[in-house]
């Protein structure tokens, strides 16, 4: 299981004064889970995810997979981040040789390599150019990328953020394949809760800064899922009248957390197919069943 505790992560701003970005924020993600995390703009969400994946380690806290540093970890970021002087299928092995790798590992990684990019309808572009994919293409090397070692958590930063519909929606359906084949824990960033909703097994709303989680929704709907389906429309605009103030990104210091609590205790049952839980894990009285 993944342990998040962000007592407090403070950075300096453009003035050199330091800003707190994160402060006591608790979160766990277990084996397998898919949680998303949503929030208003400057709320610590990458953050969040630059210190979970080890790029930033300077904080008070702690996060442990196992009761250890996370070390297996699979990255997805907004931009593709392909080397342009590297083919598609070197991109994703790239990731692969750096483990330093066997000549017999190295083989299986090719040819898991190639499997993953065909699942993604790119076994026809394994040695193009990046410069010659559409945006949405080098989206899905990227995708393969992560996968191609298995990880056991992947974290990834609005990895379809300005895709078209289509296309994101198609990108959604591989990564919740290739999900679970492989079984990885997921940390998801989106400012779309729409998104979040169709892909998570629970969606945890952070406050504005210092970011916190302020409201952890178990999301019960069968899958597979899609983003424009009724069930997820159904379950959003439930949310909207529910928590308006946390779709608005105005969740923010101790006021806006206790009214959130005060209104998922109070709130009707609307019959959307989820439950709603507050900050304590406590399933609240009149809660969405």
């Amino acid at each position: 299981m993944l342990e998040i505790r962000i007592d407090r992560k403070c950075y300096p701003d453009r003035g050199g004064r330091p800003h707190v970005a994160l402060s006591g924020l608790n979160l766990a993600v277990q084996r397998g889970e898919f949680v998303c995390v949503v929030g208003p703009s400057g709320c610590g969400k990458s953050t969040l995810l630059n210190i979970v994946g080890g790029l930033d380690r300077e904080l008070d806290g702690q996060v442990t997979m196992d009761g250890a540093f996370p070390e297996d970890v699979g990255f997805m970021f907004q931009e593709p981040r392909l080397m342009p002087w590297m083919s598609v299928l070197d991109n994703v092995l790239l990731v692969a040789r750096e483990r330093g790798a066997s000549e017999g590992d190295a083989a299986r990684q090719r040819e898991r390599a190639i499997a993953l990019l065909r699942a993604m309808e790119l076994g026809d572009v394994l040695d193009a150019w990046p410069a010659r994919l559409s945006g949405g293409m080098m989206r899905r090397v990227a995708l393969a990328r992560a996968f191609i070692n298995e990880p056991e958590l992947l974290l990834m930063d609005e990895p379809f953020v300005s895709l078209d519909t289509p296309t994101a929606n198609r990108l959604r359906e591989m990564l919740v394949a290739q999900w679970q084949r492989c079984g990885a824990s997921v940390l998801f960033v989106t400012h779309d809760l729409r998104e979040a909703l169709a892909l998570a097994d629970r969606v945890c709303f952070l406050s504005a800064a210092p970011g916190r989680v302020v409201l952890d929704l178990p999301v019960d709907l069968p899958r597979p899922r899609d983003a424009a389906s009724p069930a997820v429309d159904r379950l959003y605009q439930a949310l909207l009248a529910r928590h308006p103030e946390l779709l608005g990104g105005l969740a923010s210091g101790e006021r806006g957390i206790e009214r959130n609590g005060a209104a998922a205790r109070s709130a009707p049952a609307t019959g959307s197919g989820v439950r709603v839980s507050d900050t304590m894990g406590r399933t609240p009285r009149g809660a969405i069943e």
